[in-house]
This record gives C-alpha cells, structure tokens and sequence, in this order.
C-alpha cells in the first residue's frame, strides 16, 4: 500500500470536510451566518435564517464533502489497496477524516458543525441501504416530532443498530464506525438535549422570519462561541 498517497487523501478529505459552506453560502447574501439565529453555521440555520434553496444548498454541499472522499477516493487509491484491505474500509477512513474536518475545521478555529450531512455523504458513499435507512427514520421522527435535533440523533442510533444488524460474521468495521458516529452526532448535540428538557428547544418551522434571533441559542455562545451545525 502506497503509505504517502493514502496519507494525502486522508489530509485532502480532512480540509475538504474543514470548508464552511454554511459560513460561504450565507455570506453571498451579505450574511454573517454565525450571527443570526442559532449561530450554527449548519445548513438548518441556513435554512431557517437565508431561505430554503440556500439551506438545501448548504446541506448538499456539506453532504458532498463526506461523499467525495467515502467513495471518489478510495477509486483513487484503488491500485495501492492490498487485497485483504476492504474499499469499504478505505472510504470510511477517508470519510472520517472528512467528518472531523467538518467537526473541528482548521478555518474557524476547530469550532464546526455536528456533521449529520457529511456523515449521510460517508454512509451513501459506503452502504447506500444504511443511507436510505438514515433518510426514512430522520424523515419519519422529523415529521413527527418536527425537531432537527431529534431526527438527527434518532437516525444516528437508528442507523448504528441496522448497521449491526446487517453485518456479516468478521466484517465489524462499518458498525463499530457507525456507532462512534452515533456517539459524536449525539455529543455534538448536547446543546440541543439541554435545551430539550428545559422546554426551550425550538421546532422547526418552513416559514422563515428574517429578523428573529434564536434566543433560546443567545445564553450558550459568545462571540466566538459554539457555531455548530
């Protein structure tokens, strides 16, 4: 295996998953992202705070930089792989790698995002059943409950279970993956569980109101506080 090109790609997903799209998106609009609604530079404060198509925008583009190296990448690298080492295994690696750029970017003082859309780009890149899978429990307890926080870790667990469920005898790698992201996704979303029990946890509405503040968020950051997706 060609150590240094492996080494490379892994630096070339971490800066990848490190570009703020959310903080780039917004500004096109004259918009300091970090400073209206929540704070979170995320494509739901996009959504919430610019408008719907640049909050689809941004949550494409951030699940592109988990996709692209998941999948684009261990093509690249395709003729260094040793037969006993997995693509699966090189795109995750690759794909983690993008996850904790877009965690903790070097542009923005490690400060980042929780990564739910880079990890969906990891796991379509990877296993796209598990993706659809993700796709229908977050859509499913969305709706239902019209929380982001709560669709997002409830697909995050939801798919680390099927993960194990559908994992054959000595090939462990991708749900020992899925419950760390699990993990993160939910830890990156300690903010939101507080302010779930306390009640202050806003639902999700499709009617933007450009000059409301998320002041539930206001307590919980300064000015260069958490800007997390």
């Amino acid at each position: 295996m060609n150590s240094a090109l492996i080494l490379t790609l892994i630096l070339a997903a971490y800066f990848l998953g490190a570009c703020p799209n959310g903080l780039l998106v917004a500004r096109t609009r004259g918009i300091d992202i970090r400073a209206v609604g929540s704070g979170n530079i995320g494509a739901t404060n996009v959504f919430r705070s610019v408008g719907t198509v640049l909050g689809l925008v941004v949550f494409i583009l951030d699940a592109l930089k988990g996709f692209v190296p998941a999948y684009v990448f261990p093509l690249a690298a395709a003729h260094t792989i040793e037969p006993s080492f997995a693509s699966e295994s090189l795109g995750l690696l690759f794909g983690i790698a993008a996850i904790a750029g877009h965690t903790w970017p070097i542009y923005l003082h490690f400060k980042g995002g929780k990564g739910v859309a880079t990890c969906a780009g990891v796991l379509i890149g990877v296993s796209p059943p598990l993706a659809g899978i993700g796709v229908l429990a977050w859509l499913v307890i969305f709706v239902t409950t019209r929380y982001v926080s709560i669709g997002s870790m409830g697909a995050a667990l939801i798919v680390a279970g099927f993960s194990w469920l559908r994992h054959r005898e000595g090939h462990v790698t991708l749900p020992i993956v899925m419950s760390i992201l699990a993990i993160l996704v939910i830890w990156r979303h300690h903010t939101n569980i507080r302010r779930l029990i306390l009640g202050t946890e806003s639902r999700f509405s499709f009617h933007r109101n450009k000059n409301t503040v998320d002041t539930s968020a206001q307590p919980e950051r300064s000015k260069h506080g958490d800007r997390s997706q």
